[in-house]
């Protein structure tokens, strides 16, 4: 008994978009490419009818098996000439013969990978948008969940969670808008031989593309050598890399504001540490943060695909068997896994409201000096004036309304009652509130 070696294969993954990269399910894309082909090529008069139908009938996963393609492949040594003298072996009277009729092996190929490629997209299409989905309803339900603002891992000022949501929710839409101008691009199959020159189907050589994609709700390519050119596949790697790069954004922030300074967030389910009982530990964003950097990292190998030697070398084959699935599979995971984090991602109400309230007024410095301005006061001058007294805050521990009630200079500006309406960071965010709203009413109807 094989056991499994790669985490994808027990750890990292969701049946979906597992399966459709199983060996079975590349067999069948093989399969439907060679049936197409024999279909097209009947269509046009190059073979019986008859002949073509026994093809498109024995050309399923259930009669060719995998196992008798991993045997003839021992012996040849070439996986996809292996499917075709298996369909060959059980197709009856003399079908077999025009299996692959004028075609070379990365028609085939190929093109089936644009159909691999089809269906993962799509998942991952589902993913994104039920990622949107939570991410707005979030956004909703904490437009004025009043916190603070950070920059440069330092207190900055007031905003809301709902924000921080929003924010995410824009970038997850941009992905989609990504993902579906990607789909023409990539979405792309060939019959065109060899080299490219379609020489093997004759004449008839655009008829037998154009047919064949038709048959696979396929582009054809406008030209290509013995492959799909691979700047299409690096694209769409490059995607997943940017998908992994949002979500890996948002698991970083989960794990800040789950620290224990912190304590405003937390995942839905905690895990302990194996020896200290008290911790909580944030391991599906720490996971998801790592599988993100494994994502990202298959992007500069798939770049480098794009020059292959002449019309076509092989070194690209051995690196897209595992970059493409392990992109897709990985990717779906950690949509999935996030989406259902910030589902169910807990607040602890009270710490977002004492580490807005901890600097004692001085997150609200801008408000204060542009108040002043109001009253006359130079904007350099009230600038100055505040970076004063908030060292002097900071040094003594004292609060901004404190400090500035007793100085000479600043007391004679502004009164108690001034000052206590000024410091209330609900009153300092601007239109956090607004841009939620209009954030949710643009991007909601994406959701259908």
């Amino acid at each position: 008994m094989i056991m499994p070696v790669h985490p994808i294969e027990f750890r990292y993954s969701y049946p979906e978009m597992y399966r459709v990269f199983t060996e079975e399910a590349k067999l069948q894309k093989w399969l439907d490419v060679e049936a197409a082909l024999a279909h097209t090529h009947a269509e046009l008069g190059t073979i019986p009818l008859e002949a073509a139908e026994e093809i498109g009938r024995k050309a399923k996963v259930g009669i060719v098996k995998l196992e008798r393609v991993k045997e003839i492949e021992a012996e040849t040594y070439h996986d996809l000439l292996s499917m075709v003298y298996a369909l060959e072996e059980v197709c009856e009277g003399d079908a077999g013969k025009y299996i692959h009729l004028g075609a070379t092996s990365y028609d085939t190929e190929d093109t089936a990978l644009a159909l691999q490629l089809r269906e993962a997209m799509a998942i991952i299409e589902g993913d994104l948008l039920g990622l949107l989905k939570v991410l707005l309803d979030q956004a909703e339900a904490h437009r004025e969940t009043f916190c603070i603002g950070r920059t440069h891992g330092q207190h900055a000022l007031p905003m809301t969670y709902g924000m921080k949501f929003a924010l995410w929710a824009s970038e997850a839409t941009r992905h989609l808008e990504r993902l579906r101008e990607t789909r023409r691009r990539v979405l792309v199959g060939k019959m065109s031989g060899a080299v490219g020159t379609m020489a093997g189907f004759g004449e008839k050589g655009f008829e037998v593309q154009r047919l064949t994609m038709a048959r696979l709700d396929l582009e054809p390519a406008m030209i290509s050598t013995q492959v799909i050119q691979r700047d299409r596949h690096a694209e769409l790697q490059c995607l997943l890399a940017l998908v992994a790069g949002t979500l890996d954004k948002i698991g970083r922030e989960i794990r800040n504001l789950q620290r224990t300074e912190i304590a405003e967030v937390s995942e839905p389910e905690r895990s302990t540490s194996s020896t200290m009982p008290h911790k909580r530990n944030p391991n599906r964003t720490e996971r998801i943060c790592g599988l993100a950097r494994v994502i990202r990292g298959s992007v500069v190998s798939s770049l480098e695909t794009i020059a292959l030697e002449h019309e076509r070398d092989i070194s690209n084959s051995s690196l897209e068997r595992i970059n493409i699935p392990e992109g897709f599979i990985l990717t779906d995971y950690i949509l999935r896994q996030m989406t259902e984090i910030l589902e169910r991602l807990e607040f602890d109400h009270g710490n977002i409201r004492r580490n807005l309230d901890m600097t004692l007024g001085l997150c609200l410095t801008e408000q204060v000096m542009l108040e002043l301005v109001e009253k006359g006061v130079g904007r350099q001058e009230g600038h100055e004036m505040l970076k004063r007294l908030a060292m002097k805050c900071w040094d003594e521990k004292r609060s901004l309304k404190e400090v500035m009630l007793e100085d000479p200079e600043a007391s004679g500006l502004v009164t108690e009652t001034e000052l206590d309406d000024w410091l209330k960071p609900e009153n300092y965010v601007g239109t956090a509130v607004e841009q939620v709203n209009r954030v949710v009413e643009v991007l909601r109807p994406l959701l259908g």
